[in-house]
């Protein structure tokens, strides 16, 4: 079952278009952590837990 993730629903995040829908939640996270890169000069890896399970949580079946 696709799961689907759109930045707009992250807090602070509403202005950014960008939607990533793949085969897993997994999948899609890894796409989520890119984009969070390349587009918001974000480093993942500085993510706090709770900032994890808030993206993990906005991944929905679709």
């Amino acid at each position: 079952m696709p799961h689907t993730y759109r930045c707009r629903d992250y807090p602070g995040m509403e202005a950014c278009p960008a939607s990533f829908t793949a085969e897993s939640a997994s999948e899609v996270m890894k796409h989520v952590e890119l984009h969070a890169e390349v587009a918001h000069g974000e480093d993942p890896k500085q993510w706090s837990q709770d900032d994890r399970e808030q993206l993990k949580n906005l991944i929905v079946a679709s």
